[in-house]
Formats: structure tokens, sequence, C-alpha cells
């Protein structure tokens, strides 16, 4: 369940300065102004929408404070939600996912600690299979994105994550990393907000062509992706969506740039949706070649995979 301020607001820190405390003003739940104070002299003030503080360093950020603060929301439009959510549950991925979400889950849950705190990265609108995390009392979650929303306490952009290190248990972190310029940089940001031994469960795009008009910069492979959590201890870790569902995705998109349609390209690619349906049929070495995308759920160890260690990482079937 989502944390009430108060639970969490002493954990907000200064982004790109985690030493430097934020001080919230609030009246209830609604935030009425962020600040920090800055070698005890000037003060750094953060603008407040729809009573969540955007908390960004706008000088480094693609976030632009004119568009957020004119319009509560920030230049990136988001699809439906059930849309999104119903293909996931037709596809199978909501499955998947929904599996990964409670296995993430009791993982933190393992640690012993009494009502563990999970960071939801991008969480303005509820991930795939994520009421199992949602639902769970015994689990709360702080959360953020870049544009404020019901699932959301604060705005902040994921390259400087305005938290204290060492402060959750867990991260979650689903179809982020394809829009951010620097997802090292993003992961090396989860890896200090973690506590040690903290867990991590990320999905990331690999087959699917651009869905995020200009906000939309990196995919990654199977291996490419245990790569960039290097840093982590694996759990488990596979595709999302297999070729059928790849399939798809290029069917549905060759048809929009023909007719230039957006609703044309939806309408005349759905019998390739049972391309998707068979993907169940397919061995994980195959469907990880040519996976949607891929996830990782892993823990915090404080030791690395070498470089020349990855390519045994590889899962896939050309080996």
């Amino acid at each position: 369940m989502l944390a009430e301020w108060g639970e969490v607001e002493h954990l907000m820190r200064q982004p790109g300065n985690p030493s430097v405390p934020i001080i919230l003003y609030r009246r209830g739940a609604t935030i009425t102004e962020a600040k920090s104070e800055l070698s005890g002299a000037r003060a750094a003030e953060y603008p407040v929408v729809h009573g969540q503080p955007a908390l960004i360093d706008f000088s480094c950020s693609l976030v632009r404070a004119d568009v957020l603060t004119a319009s509560g929301i920030s230049a990136i439009k988001r699809r439906p939600n059930w849309l999104r959510i119903t293909k996931g549950w037709l596809f199978g991925t909501a499955n998947l996912s929904a599996r990964n979400v409670v296995s993430f889950r009791d993982h933190v849950l393992s640690h012993g600690i009494e009502r563990p705190l999970v960071l939801m990265i991008g969480a303005a609108t509820k991930g795939a299979g994520t009421d199992g995390l949602y639902e769970t009392e015994a689990v709360r979650q702080i959360a953020f994105d870049i544009y404020p929303s019901a699932y959301t306490h604060f705005i902040a952009d994921a390259h400087q994550i305005p938290l204290a290190s060492g402060s959750v248990d867990g991260v979650c972190i689903q179809a982020v990393l394809e829009h951010v310029i620097n997802p090292e940089q993003v992961v090396s940001e989860i890896s200090r907000v973690l506590k040690p031994g903290g867990l991590v469960y990320a999905e990331t795009p690999f087959m699917q062509q651009v869905h995020e008009g200009a906000y939309d910069f990196t995919r990654f492979t199977e291996v490419g992706h245990r790569w960039l959590f290097r840093n982590f201890e694996t759990i488990s870790r596979g595709a999302l969506g297999g070729p059928g569902l790849s399939l798809y995705w290029a069917a549905k998109y060759f048809v929009r740039g023909l007719t230039r349609s957006r609703w044309l390209g939806d309408v005349f690619s759905l019998p390739f949706a049972l391309a998707a349906l068979m993907d169940g049929m397919i061995r994980e070495d195959h469907k990880i070649d040519g996976s949607n995308g891929a996830y990782f759920l892993g823990r915090l160890t404080g030791t690395s995979i070498s470089l020349s260690s990855i390519v045994d990482e590889y899962r896939g079937a050309q080996r």
C-alpha cells in the first residue's frame, strides 16, 4: 500500500546532492511548499504541482519546468492504462509480470523487516501485474514519475532520485529505462537508494518500436539487460513476451507506416495477435533471441560480474 507522507518525508533529499534534506510543508497529505537549505545560506525552492513537489534539477533534466508547471504533466503522452493492461493479459506478459512482482514482494518480505519500503519508479500509472504489491498492507510503497497522479508522492527525474542513500528495501521499475537518456546512471541511483541486500525488479523492452515519440532512446537484449544490473545477484531473469509479440508490434507499425493512421494500424494488425498467443509454445532460449522485452529480479550484493564473464550469461538459442 502507498505510504503516508509522515512515514517517508524524512527520507527526501535534494536531487543530485543526497546529503542535503528537503524540507516539506504540507496541509494533510497535500504539499504546499518544498525547499532545501544549501550551506545554511540560500534556499533552493521547488515547484509544487497538484500538491506534489517537483524535486528536479531542471538544468540537467529533459523535464521542462515551464511545461510541468503550466499543465501539471510532462510532455510525454501516455496511452489509456486499461488498453495496455488488457493487451498484457491477452498476450500473457501481464501474467508473467504478476508472478514476478509477487516473487519480488515475497523476497522483500523475507528479510524480516517490519513493513518494508519499496520505491516505485515511473509509477504515475500502475505497472503490469503490480496489484499484488499495492494490495499488500505489509509492504509500503513510495512512488514518483515525471508527472503527478493518484499513485505518486512526488515528481522527479530518475537520474537524480531525491531520496537518502540506503533508504529503501526494494525498487520496482517497469517500462522506464528505455525512456531515460542514461540508463546506467539510473541503475546507479537505484543501487544508491537501496539498502545492502535490497531487491530490484525491472522490465525493459527489446523488440519494440518507438512508442513515446522523442522520449524513447534505448533497447536491451536479455543479456544486455543483465549487464545493466551487473552489480546485482540474479534471482530470476528472462524474456517478457517472445517473437510472436514482437511480430505483432512490427505488423502494427508497418500498417501505420503504410496508412499513416494509428487507428488503422491497431485494427489491421489484430490478426498478428494470434502470433503473440503462440509465444507460449516457444522454448525460452528461442524466446529470448526474439523477445519483446526482458525482466530482471535481483539482489544488491556489492560485487559485480566481470566484463569477461558477461558472454557466459547469454541464455539464448545461439550458444
